[in-house]
């Protein structure tokens, strides 16, 4: 584990130093995922990824007791969460997590040109984030699967929620993003909280463990550099005001998801999303990812 190698998230940068790690991130991430199949929302790298996974798969060696309680709960929560067993429960937030990610990058890439039509770099920047979060839903769905769960939907949220999604990449820039930063920022915080969940309740299956980490680290090392490449573009002034944004983004996400306090520590979540600086994150996920250069000492 590094100790002192990186700097806050929030940490001050210059206009010159953002463009400079715009260009700098462009060429990372064209390395990373490999050639971008627009039409399906797909990168080389990610799909062979994922068919290795599939081509291999692991399965619980005690399959769950009623999978029958998932597919009752894991759209909407009908019952008591405490009265679910722990797996159970741990499938179904990270179904509902995975589903806010999906149903906003279904409105953000409708709402963002397309390759052909992207002349800023920021552009293309983001029609290639957009894919690597497709990929991502593939990956949760796979881990769905290793646990049993193979008849999952990707459904829809309500009509109002679902607007909000779709409205969101049309706010102009310097509105949504800090927002839109902090949204990532969020997500790495949950899936560092998550990983050493799997360690508490999957100790009797290491095999299903250990697959559902690599899983996840597959969708992490995207995210931390998502969260570099988002925070790219906040000024000084945005920056305080997302670091002011953590406590109520995830006070307020997090709560739309009841499985969390059953089994996370949200206070703690919202303490490491204010603190953040890249340190705590093992050597294997930051080889493989991008940070800014004003993060670094």
């Amino acid at each position: 584990m590094a100790s002192t190698k990186y700097l806050s998230i929030f940490s001050p940068a210059t206009k010159q130093e953002r463009k400079d790690n715009f260009a700098n991130y462009w060429e990372f991430s064209q390395q990373h995922g490999g050639q971008l199949f627009e039409s399906e929302k797909d990168l080389a790298k990610k799909r062979a990824r994922l068919m290795y996974f599939r081509d291999n798969p692991v399965r619980l060696r005690q399959p769950l007791a009623d999978p029958e309680v998932f597919y009752r709960n894991y759209v909407e929560m009908h019952d008591d969460p405490g009265s679910m067993d722990r797996l159970t429960l741990m499938l179904t937030c990270i179904y509902k997590f995975a589903r806010h990610e999906w149903v906003g990058i279904k409105g953000a890439w409708d709402a963002i040109p397309d390759m052909a039509n992207a002349h800023r770099i920021e552009d293309k920047i983001s029609r290639v984030h957009l894919a690597e979060e497709f990929c991502h839903v593939r990956l949760f769905n796979e881990m769905l699967c290793t646990c049993g769960l193979d008849k999952v939907e990707w459904v829809p949220l309500g009509p109002i929620k679902e607007k909000i999604y779709e409205q969101f990449p049309k706010v102009p820039g310097f509105i949504m993003d800090s927002p839109a930063f902090i949204t990532e920022l969020m997500g790495v915080t949950f899936y560092c909280h998550l990983y050493r969940l799997f360690d508490e309740i999957l100790a009797e299956e290491p095999e299903v463990r250990d697959r559902l980490k690599e899983l996840l680290d597959e969708i992490t090392i995207d995210e931390v550099a998502h969260v570099g490449q988002r925070r790219n573009f906040v000024g000084p002034i945005g920056v305080g005001i997302s670091k002011a944004l953590v406590r109520p983004f995830y006070t307020l996400f997090f709560k739309d998801i009841p499985e969390i306090k059953q089994l996370l520590d949200v206070e703690q979540m919202i303490k490491d999303g204010e603190a953040f600086d890249f340190n705590e994150l093992p050597a294997h996920m930051i080889e493989r990812s991008w940070i800014p250069s004003y993060c670094k000492t």
